[in-house]
């Protein structure tokens, strides 16, 4: 574990997408692809802006999202990586990922990709079922999957990661272990599952909302994820995050430096990052944020950009609680002891020791002497958790 690293990530959002999901609630857009050219130019010159006053010796790690990132040629993937090469120093072992639709994967393509170095594949499956998939709007069926898994492998990948969702309406138990063993039959070395959060403005919630759809069960949630657990762990997977189960060295580490709440930037519109103590947010339309990048003239202090239109510096406390939500997610690691008190200069258990106690008591959290930790009963009650501590 490592609470003081002195490198940095960096996340590039890709708001383009060929369809918006009924449950998504991220800053994307679609009928927009004819801006990705100038939305490349301007994500370049925020890149060569941010790293003008870059504190950080080196990047450990690259992190394509969105939107859906793979609607970008190889070529515009080729000069993000060169701007981002020509303005960073990278750690030997940096972690290049990219979010991936089925749909888009050709063999071709994967080939450029991994000779361009991204080397970690985040495929978006969600479901193997072809009714929930129609729910969520998705334009893949599970053969696309299947094949997606294929041309990669052949293309050169040994590291990709499956998302899915559980907990949203009509989804039953039966439907979800075959979601998962179709998951594990595809071999994996990463699996993401998440819970199914209905948002405001989401096609999926109005539904709910309107009482076309059923709302989700959260005691059937609870089971599925309890299978999930079993399924995962009897495969071999192990689980480092509450969402997060990979086999042996293939933790994400982009997103280990979130929940370290270690430096990361964010670029392109709708990113968020922090870094230098400060937690930021930048422009969420892709034409405005063009159009202020075409613009943008001088030198700005780390880490900011003429994108960032919402940033504040966080106090010790702030960065504190960050931490600990964050940390405490990491199910294996937990929040380090001696980590902690070198990052902030204070003893946690002076700080929180009677709350910790508390949930010790109840048998949500376990205490020794390096760590404190979610036990397994605690997974199913982080949030409350986390609400209690902070």
């Amino acid at each position: 574990m490592n609470l003081n690293s002195e490198t940095l990530a960096i996340y590039l959002h890709i708001p383009f997408c060929a369809t918006k999901c009924t449950y998504c609630a991220f800053n994307t857009y679609t009928n927009l692809e004819t801006l990705i050219p100038a939305f490349v130019s301007a994500l370049t010159t925020e890149i060569n802006i941010v790293s003008q006053n870059n504190p950080y010796a080196k990047v450990s790690s690259i992190y394509f999202g969105g939107g859906t990132p793979t609607l970008l040629t190889a070529g515009q993937f080729e000069g993000l990586l060169l701007a981002l090469r020509q303005n960073f120093a990278w750690t030997e072992t940096i972690e290049i990922s990219t979010e991936a639709n089925p749909n888009d994967l050709s063999l071709p393509y994967l080939r450029e990709l991994h000779q361009l170095g991204i080397h970690r594949l985040s495929i978006g499956m969600q479901s193997a079922n072809a009714n929930e998939l129609i729910l969520f709007d998705r334009r893949h069926d599970n053969q696309t999957v299947i094949s997606a898994m294929k041309l990669a492998r052949e293309a050169g990948f040994e590291n990709i990661n499956l998302d899915l969702i559980y907990g949203f309406p009509h989804q039953t138990l039966q439907t979800w272990e075959a979601s998962l063993k179709q998951a594990l039959s595809l071999n994996p070395e990463h699996i993401s599952l998440y819970a199914l959060t209905l948002e405001e403005g989401t096609p999926l919630k109005s539904r709910v909302d309107y009482g076309s759809l059923p709302m989700p069960d959260d005691d059937l949630t609870a089971d599925m994820y309890d299978l999930a657990t079993t399924y995962l762990g009897d495969a071999g997977y192990v689980q480092y995050e509450i969402s997060n189960w990979a086999k042996k060295g293939f933790e994400c580490r982009h997103n280990l430096q979130y929940w370290y709440n270690a430096p990361y930037i964010g670029l392109g519109p709708g990113a968020h990052g922090f870094a230098g103590g400060v937690r930021y947010a930048t422009i969420l339309a892709p034409q405005r944020y063009i159009k202020v990048m075409a613009e943008a003239q001088g030198s700005f202090p780390f880490p900011y950009t003429p994108a960032v239109t919402d940033a504040r510096a966080l106090s010790q406390d702030e960065e504190i609680a960050d931490t600990l939500m964050m940390c405490l997610r990491l199910l294996q690691e937990g929040v380090s002891l001696s980590e902690f008190k070198k990052r902030f200069a204070t003893d946690l258990l002076d700080r929180h020791g009677k709350t910790f106690k508390r949930f010790v008591d109840y048998g949500l959290l376990e205490i020794t002497p390096e760590r404190v930790r979610i036990t397994q009963k605690g997974r199913l009650l982080s949030n409350m958790i986390f609400r209690e501590i902070i």
